[in-house]
């Protein structure tokens, strides 16, 4: 099945096309520079410039992949959760050009996206397997037990690992994105220089990143700007290691309790190379395969809704014209 995806849940603006697990094109277009004097995603912003790249970004993935929508068997899109402004963005285009051309709609949720970026090739990962989904806004655990959905084992109870990056590079004055600036920073520094604190260590899979971002805003109030502009590469170093700690840390808990065949990887954060290579030392410890996809399969991107939507139901038109997005997770994927 060769399918047109689209995905807008944030601030990529993104379109992809695929014939079964083969990726035929991917584009991406960021928009991390407009953010970046603002330390984070603002929707308004967001949603405008999707609307004045979308459609290029559609004829850039038709282009790329030597195809034509008249050739396509289906158009998927991302429906939520995200940005409400931003998804309607990507869902008011995949539905115009489906009901234009006549073409099935099939919507998908952005976390079952990061899931089935695994399916992808190379070297597609077959079920059951367990999934570290770590992005902006979204940190979980995921029991993929088929194709189709997945079990929600641990979430976040506050905000997102990425997000925790995010605030942390813009308290010391690192830039944005977070995840990467904090990484590079970190390479000159000491991870052992200063202790944070991790949440709910002792229990369950859920994740917590609100106390580490509190105390990191009470130790640079304390350090001053001077000290800490001295000390950022150590702060950064510390901050990082805290937060793959507890990533890594629910990880081993689930991986062991579980009968899976793999782990994998998902989401911004999964390109992190200290969470890498602390996850494959996880996995040679326990015996376990571990699947990295490819950096750009791990952020934001169209290639992974059309991998998810293979195995989600096509709605024929005109059944799709009045689908709406969601901003906030369904239960349709979270454990009964």
């Amino acid at each position: 099945m060769k399918l047109l995806a689209i995905e807008t849940s944030c601030d990529d603006t993104c379109a992809a096309v695929t014939d079964g697990p083969r990726v035929l094109s991917n584009v991406v277009s960021s928009q991390a520079a407009l953010h970046e004097e603002f330390g984070g995603v603002v929707p308004e912003v967001a949603s405008r410039h999707h609307l004045e790249l979308v459609n290029a970004v559609v004829a850039a993935a038709l282009t790329g992949a030597g195809t034509r929508i008249e050739e396509v068997d289906a158009i998927a899109v991302t429906r939520g959760p995200g940005l409400i402004g931003a998804l309607l963005v990507g869902l008011s285009t995949a539905k115009a050009l489906a009901a234009a051309h006549r073409k099935p709609l099939i919507p998908v949720d952005h976390l079952q996206g990061h899931v089935a970026a695994n399916f992808l090739e190379p070297e597609p990962l077959e079920p059951p397997f367990l999934c570290l989904v770590a992005s902006g806004g979204h940190t979980l655990l995921a029991g993929a037990h088929d194709h189709s959905s997945f079990e929600t084992l641990g979430a976040t109870l506050d905000d997102a690992a990425g997000e925790a990056f995010d605030k942390g590079a813009r308290l010391l004055g690192l830039g944005y994105p977070g995840g990467p600036a904090i990484e590079r920073a970190a390479r000159d520094g000491n991870p052992e220089a200063f202790e944070f604190p991790v949440a709910m260590s002792e229990r369950g899979l859920d994740f917590s990143y609100s106390g580490i971002k509190t105390a990191l805003v009470y130790l640079v109030r304390d350090l001053g700007p001077e000290r800490t502009e001295r000390r950022r590469a150590d702060l950064a170093a510390s901050y990082q290691r805290t937060i793959v700690a507890q990533l890594v840390a629910k990880l081993a808990r689930a991986a062991r309790d579980g009968d899976w065949r793999a782990v994998a990887l998902g989401g911004g954060v999964a390109a992190n190379t200290e969470l890498r290579e602390r996850a494959a030392s996880l996995c040679e410890e326990l015996g376990l395969p571990l699947k990295l996809v490819p950096i750009e399969l791990c952020t934001d991107n169209a290639a992974m809704i059309a991998s998810a939507a293979r195995f989600q139901g096509q709605i024929p038109y005109p059944d799709y014209l009045d689908f709406d997005a969601f901003a906030t997770d369904r239960s349709s994927v979270r454990a009964a």
